[in-house]
């Protein structure tokens, strides 16, 4: 297999360098990642200015764009159009559920690969200060990429994994689930500057729902999340009832 890896954290995070470390070992690997931090960059690429590529090393690349832009330029730019067998985003340091997913440029990275017909998974991880957790994850990773043809999955249809706190020394249980629900709080954070000026953060705290069947239970239980999901954001039960509707316009 040739996969593709990329993620959000750029080329130098600890969860990337464990993920490439593991597949390394059962498949031919081309990283292609951001040379910086693309964190929350969502879904967005680069059309306002030329894009570098840089090598890194042997099948290693860095991009000074987001993680969509690496994802179109490795199978664009560097394979010549070619697919690679599966794309891996990640592994990024922290998690990725919920409607947080709309935000992070791993799941983006994702998204761009099954747009291209790429089977593709976004891996994160929740205990992102524990450097052992990456290499657990990478592991598992390793052994489910190996199932990954038996799911026949719809060519728009990517999975979002989440690792939980690492308990032991492996990752080995896990659930398949749905997306949750987080509510935000004081999400706008204001400060004054030594000047006098106003300024502000995105930040402020968050709690989740506790959803059965969701993402955040399954990490809340110890489970690995494995949340199959779409790029199609249609409602199709509104569309019948919408057209009862009469419009004057």
């Amino acid at each position: 297999m040739l996969i593709l890896i990329t993620n959000d954290d750029g080329i130098h995070a600890e969860g990337i360098q464990a993920l490439e470390k593991e597949i390394k070992k059962t498949a031919e690997v081309l990283v292609v990642a951001p040379e910086m931090e693309q964190s929350a960059s969502s879904h967005s690429f680069t059309l306002s200015r030329p894009l570098r590529i840089n090598q890194r090393g042997p099948n290693r690349y860095t991009c000074d764009g987001t993680p969509t832009d690496c994802v179109m330029l490795a199978v664009h730019g560097i394979l010549k159009h070619k697919l690679p067998d599966l794309l891996l985003s990640g592994i990024n340091h922290g998690s990725n559920m919920g409607e947080d997913v709309t935000y992070s440029g791993t799941v983006a990275a994702a998204i761009e690969g099954s747009i291209l017909g790429i089977p593709s998974v976004a891996l994160s991880g929740s205990d992102a200060e524990n450097i052992r957790a990456f290499g657990a994850a990478a592991k598992f990773t390793a052994r489910f990429v190996k199932y990954i043809k038996q799911f026949k999955l719809p060519t728009d249809t990517f999975l979002n994994i989440n690792f939980p706190v690492l308990t032991g020394t492996r990752y080995a249980k896990f659930r398949f689930t749905s997306l949750g629900k987080r509510t935000y709080r004081d999400i706008i954070i204001e400060k004054t500057d030594p000047r006098g000026k106003n300024y502000y953060w995105i930040a402020g705290k968050s709690t989740w729902s506790n959803i059965e069947g969701s993402d955040f239970m399954a990490l809340s239980e110890g489970y690995v999340s494995i949340s199959p999901l779409k790029m199609n954001f249609t409602d199709y039960e509104s569309i019948p009832r919408l057209d009862k509707i009469r419009l004057k316009i």
